[in-house]
This record gives structure tokens, sequence and C-alpha cells, in this order.
């Protein structure tokens, strides 16, 4: 081997130990386990979306025991995927959280209810048992049940609550008249239990005027204000989107990535497919591009939360709640 061969190699390390070193860190918190409801993350770090934008990005699952908002108080993550309305919450209760980007412009939730519970509108919910999903999910079904003019708790309680695990049994056991869903899971997972939809009535939020923004990503404050990490974070969101533009384009692809990720092989084939298809319908068609908060979407968001006067989410206007800033530098131009 000659001195230029030696010479050469000697660069080449030099350079890819460069790349490395020069690869910036981030960690995302999931809101929940590794599923199609997060296929743009993971096809954004499996095609090397993350990667040619100089991030390292790891990606740490959620599931019923983690609480993304306090993952993110402590100092677990850098920026996190949650619901507006336990992102509200969490920043009243005094953690900073902001929305940098909404990449959900629809809501999936819905209550399914039995056809032979005698529901046929919301106004047959009274004396009825429903199941609704705490730890943060919560909120929007509460504000529902304000405007409704329900009251949730107490002695004198218009409907009973069942807090629901996160599956579909209480629906198939009759242990409630409904249950919470989402469009993209627990609803295909009761069809594939053997009903049908002729056995249901569904009640979505979004077509019941009480839809709150769901999964959108948010930092801490503090993290807007040091240049290094805004330009990462506007990095991450430029990668992202560009991972659920090609999740939502090359569905069978992004499935197979999703599995690729499931280290718990609780996830099929299947029911990621059916999740992806109608998850794909929550994020597309954003006029403005995927990821940009609207701000009359915020602000309806905020006005229901503030209605449930009896199970107040939030009491009073959050300031500062969400920015355009990151988006802006992603993007370059201001969408206007």
């Amino acid at each position: 081997m000659n001195k230029l061969t030696i010479l050469a190699g000697a660069a080449v390390l030099a350079l890819t130990s460069f790349s490395v070193q020069a690869a910036d860190k981030l960690t995302l918190q999931l809101k929940w386990v590794a599923d199609a409801q997060f296929a743009g993350y993971y096809v954004a770090q499996d095609k090397g979306f993350y990667k040619a934008e100089g991030l390292d990005v790891t990606i740490k699952p959620g599931g019923p025991d983690i609480a993304p908002p306090q993952v993110m108080a402590a100092g677990g993550a850098d920026v996190m995927v949650d619901w507006m309305p336990d992102a509200l919450a969490a920043r009243e209760k005094g953690i900073p959280l902001v929305n940098i980007a909404q990449i959900f412009k629809r809501s999936g939730l819905m209550l399914t209810c039995r056809k032979d519970s005698g529901i046929k509108t919301p106004a047959d919910f009274k004396g009825k048992t429903l199941g609704v999903w705490f730890a943060g999910n919560e909120y929007p079904f509460l504000a529902w049940m304000a405007k409704l003019g329900y009251k949730t708790s107490g002695p004198d309680a218009d409907i009973k609550v069942l807090k629901q695990g996160f599956n579909v049994d209480p629906l198939l056991q009759k242990q409630a008249a409904c249950i919470s869903t989402m469009t993209y899971n627990e609803y295909p997972q009761v069809l594939d239990a053997g009903m049908k939809p002729s056995q249901l009535v569904v009640f979505k939020y979004q077509d019941e005027g009480v839809a709150t923004l769901e999964d959108g990503l948010y930092v801490v404050d503090k993290e807007l204000k040091e240049p290094a990490m805004a330009s990462k974070l506007a990095r991450f969101l430029r990668a992202s989107v560009k991972g659920w533009s090609y999740a939502i384009a090359h569905q069978p692809e992004a499935v197979k990535i999703v599995l690729d990720n499931d280290t718990t092989g609780a996830q099929t084939k299947h029911h990621q497919t059916q999740m992806l298809a109608a998850v794909a319908k929550l994020v597309e068609g954003q006029p403005k591009g995927i990821g940009y908060l609207e701000p009359a979407d915020y602000e309806r968001t905020v006005k229901i939360l503030l209605s449930a006067k009896s199970d107040p989410v939030i009491t009073k206007t959050p300031e500062g709640a969400w920015t355009h800033q990151i988006w802006d530098m992603a993007f370059k131009t201001k969408a206007k």
C-alpha cells in the first residue's frame, strides 16, 4: 500500500467521522405505540429524509402508561406528538408546550354505539354507559358532553362514564352502550371482531361540531428561543412532512416500514393497511401543506374546550400556545 492510498483512506475516514459527528440528535416522543398513526415519521427515518437534513432522530413509542407532556417536562424528548386538548391542559398546569405544526387536519375521534342499545341521536346518551379513554384523551368527550348539557360525574350524573381500556371489549361484551373509537384503529377492530356497520351507530366528533385538533407536533417554548434547536426543528419538520407525503403516496411500502418498526410483533399487515388508509384521509388535502396550523382550527379547539364549564379542560384562553416560526423556517416562504 503506497503513501497516496493511505492518505486517501485517512481522508475518507475523516470525512465519515465528520459526517457522523455533524448529525444533530433529536428525540421524538409518540403519543401511542408504533403503528400507522405515525407512518410519516417512520418513513422519513427509513427513507433517509432525516439523515439528508443532517439529523439523527430517535423515535420513542408511547403507550397506555406514557404521558407525552410529562416526558417533555422531564427532558425525555425534544418534540412530541399529542392531541391539542392534552397539550393545552398541560400548558395551563405549567408545562409550556407550543404547537409548531399540525399534522392531522381532521379529527378521527368517534363514539361508536350498539344499535340495540336504543341510541339513535346524542339525546339518547342520557342514562347510558359510555366508554371514554383517559390519560389526556378524555378532554374532547368532556367538552362535547358539556355542550349537550350532560353532567358526567357526581351522584346526579346524566351518563355513566366507563374508564375504557385501549380496546373494544366493553362494546363487544355489552358493558357500555358506546365506546370511544378512532376511524383508523378501534372502529376497524370492532368490524374485525364480527360486528357489522348495520349493527352500529357512529357519531363522529367532526360531524357533531366538537372536533378538536389531534396529532400535532409540540415543543417546550424555550427551545424556540435557541437558534440551533429551532434549526433542528425546522429540518425535522421538513423531513417529516416529506415522510408523510411519501407514506400517503406509497401506502403498501409505508405499511411494511411501520411493521418493521413494531418491536412487539403485535401489529398485522391487514390492520396497518386499514389504519394508514384512514389516517391518510385525516392528513391529506391541506391547502397550505401538511403541517400548517390554521389559526381558525386552533381557535375552534380552544372555544370547544372553554365551553366545558362543568368539567373544565382549560379555564382561560391560552397565550403563546402555537407558532408558525418553525413552519416558516422549514418552508422558506411564509404561508398567508
